[in-house]
């Protein structure tokens, strides 16, 4: 009989030894107590949800109770259900001006985006330039919309494309101001970089400002969508259209003539929550933006 090999008992030793490790690593895993898992209820994102929506629940609640236990008449104050129920019976006439102040708010959200981004990039690429027409967008956002909106409907034929114009300059500043500051704000070495590099302008814009200022022009596009909606409310409320055009702030103007109270609650309602939907949408984005790679994002959850 042929003698085994000399490797044999060492392999067998070897793969025993290992079979010996693994079943103590089981042991002393099995032996430490495992990590709790976080209870639904302390999770960031459902507290994020709950805890605002419990906050409205209580004060909606004491709403109904004062007004029930006042015995407030709804020409004054009306109570959350009859202000629901206002909204159920009037939904055609209230769901049409929805849409046309949301359309409205969405199209100068978009042109305010777009145009502050463009003068952004022109303040950017000279300091003497932004130090010469920065205090004119400064001027723009300080001016009163409601003194100037007169004069845009007058200037402007289309009643649309006026109260679009009206709304997209009250959201154009912080869209300028936060791009702005995002465009300026890199890091000197990497900068120095891409000049010792020979990189152009437009290669530096491109691949170190713009990536720069993605935070600071997310942070922009939050407060510009609430002040679009804000925008469109005070064009509609000036320019006074009514009809098949008309928008929530028309019927809120009929309705405070005609002292329905409760309408008017549902309108402003819908106004409401068209800001908070447009806030939310706008946060969305941002987390999907730069929650891969921004800390402001990433370690939010």
């Amino acid at each position: 009989m042929s003698a085994l090999p000399a490797s044999i008992p060492d392999d067998a030793a070897r793969a025993a030894d290992n079979r010996s490790a693994a079943t103590g690593a089981r042991a002393v895993a099995a032996a430490k107590p495992g990590k709790a898992a976080t209870p639904w209820l302390l999770q960031p994102k459902v507290q994020r949800v709950l805890l605002p929506a419990l906050v409205g629940l209580v004060l909606l609640l004491l709403w109904q109770a004062l007004v029930s236990g006042l015995e407030l008449p709804p020409y004054l104050v009306p109570s959350p259900l009859l202000m629901l129920q206002t909204l159920m019976t009037d939904w055609a006439a209230l769901g049409l001006s929805l849409w046309v102040t949301v359309k409205i708010t969405l199209l100068a959200f978009a042109l305010a985006t777009v145009a502050g981004v463009l003068i952004s990039f022109v303040f950017v690429q000279s300091k003497l330039i932004e130090t010469a027409l920065f205090p004119y967008a400064v001027l723009l956002q300080v001016t009163p919309i409601v003194a100037v909106a007169p004069l845009i409907i007058i200037w402007v034929k289309d009643p649309v494309l006026s109260m679009v114009i009206c709304a997209a300059l009250v959201a154009l500043f912080p869209i300028i101001s936060n791009t702005t500051l995002g465009l300026r704000s890199v890091e000197p070495d990497l900068l120095a970089y891409f000049k010792l590099n020979r990189a152009t302008r437009l290669q530096v814009l491109m691949r170190l400002r713009i990536p720069s200022a993605l935070p600071y022009f997310f942070g922009g596009l939050r407060i510009s969508s609430g002040l679009a909606l804000i925008g469109a409310v005070v064009a509609e409320f000036v320019a006074g259209t009514g009809g098949q055009g008309a928008g929530l702030a028309y019927q809120i103007l009929q309705a405070g003539f005609q002292l329905n109270i409760p309408r008017m609650f549902a309108a402003l309602l819908l106004i409401s929550r068209t800001g908070v939907v447009l806030f939310v949408l706008m946060a969305w984005c941002t987390r999907r933006a730069l929650g891969g790679w921004h800390a402001s994002e990433s370690g939010s959850d």
